[in-house]
């Protein structure tokens, strides 16, 4: 769809389709399907992001043709003539954003953009360092989070006896949390001197952060057949914490041999549900990545694979710099981004992401 195409007529098609959507999604029956329900809202918010920025296009095109039309009298009255050339430079300004609008808003959207997440940060090279650094990274998600309103809940933890974890598993619940978080997924590499460091030299370790769009029952259908349930006692720190009875849970998904574990609480049931939570993500998300590849249109990649095994930032201590490979991105305010502030790095990286998906989407069309 080139913008030459979006006229009237266009905008007014798009106005019938979104009230075709209402009627359907007010139809009897619709409501105790949650999948059908679920596919209609999201065309319809599609529908509507394109509508409304249809809509503005057009007005300030109007806007800048009937100036252009005064201009072109020359019987044209001077005061008159004055206020048009004001008004068609501030249309003439305006364009180019309301053009991008319209781009932004004809890319399909992601389906997860608007689902919680489940991050998982594991250390790894660089020994306790690198525990330690996992736990800084879940820190600075939980800043994140806070400073957003968005709620924070461990799913499963293994603390190192350094300090910081070298694993933790927890989930993001909050408006449009995935869209917020999903370039977090790769290797994060740090760069500083470790407190037990004596002689001041700098270390380098890493730890890797995957972020799974929590799926729903209704996205991902399990079967209980196809499950392999384990139950261990628990690994605690020692002390009061360390848990007598075997509530642990290990779930092994048959088919495709995903494991999940979760011991963070004292309650079977309770590490069962987390379990499955964290299991369901991630089928959704192995789903997602077949339908994606079958595609050839993984939107995610075009900022970054995702892999764990990429190495997306490096978090330099001395030089307090943060700089992201991926966009080639450099701040120098790290005590600020460690603390939670990462708007200037997600924006970048959406920013960034927008215009590879624009170009992608021009280049489609193009082509036909």
């Amino acid at each position: 769809m080139c913008l030459a195409m979006i006229d009237k007529a266009y905008l007014e098609n798009l106005r019938r389709r979104i009230s075709g959507l209402e009627t359907e999604m007010s139809a009897p029956g619709v409501a105790a399907n949650p999948q059908k329900m679920q596919a209609l809202m999201h065309d319809y918010s599609h529908q509507k992001k394109v509508a409304d920025a249809a809509e503005g296009f057009l007005k300030l095109q109007d806007a800048a043709e009937e100036n252009r039309t005064l201009l072109a009298d020359v019987t044209i009255d001077p005061e008159l003539r004055e206020m048009a050339e004001t008004e068609l430079a501030e249309v003439t300004a305006q364009l180019p954003e309301a053009e991008k609008a319209v781009k932004v808003a004809l890319i399909p959207p992601d389906p997860s953009d608007s689902k919680n997440v489940i991050m998982e940060i594991r250390a790894g090279t660089g020994g306790d360092e690198a525990a330690i650094f996992a736990g800084d990274l879940y820190r600075m998600y939980s800043r994140y989070a806070e400073s957003n309103g968005f709620k924070v809940s461990v799913l499963d933890v293994s603390p190192s006896e350094s300090g910081g974890y070298k694993e933790v598993v927890f989930s993001v619940e909050g408006e449009m949390v995935y869209k917020k978080l999903k370039y977090e997924s790769g290797t994060h590499r740090v760069q500083r001197v470790p407190a037990t460091e004596t002689q001041g030299r700098i270390h380098t370790s890493a730890a890797t952060v995957a972020v799974l769009a929590e799926a729903e029952e209704v996205d991902i259908e399990i079967k209980n057949e196809d499950l392999r349930i384990d139950t261990y006692r628990s690994s605690g720190s020692g002390g009061q914490h360390v848990n007598t009875t075997d509530s642990a849970i290990r779930i092994t998904h048959i088919p495709t041999g995903v494991v999940v574990q979760c011991q963070d609480e004292r309650s079977q049931h309770k590490n069962k549900a987390k379990a499955m939570r964290v299991l369901r993500s991630k089928l959704y998300e192995a789903r997602q990545q077949q339908i994606e590849a079958e595609q050839s249109a993984a939107r995610r990649s075009q900022v970054g694979s995702g892999d764990r095994s990429e190495k997306i930032r490096t978090y330099n201590y001395p030089q307090n710099r943060l700089t992201d490979h991926r966009i080639n991105l450099t701040l120098y305010k790290l005590d600020r981004v460690m603390d939670g502030d990462l708007s200037d790095v997600f924006n970048a990286l959406y920013e960034h992401d927008i215009e590879l998906q624009i170009k992608a989407h021009t280049d489609k069309t193009a082509r036909g």
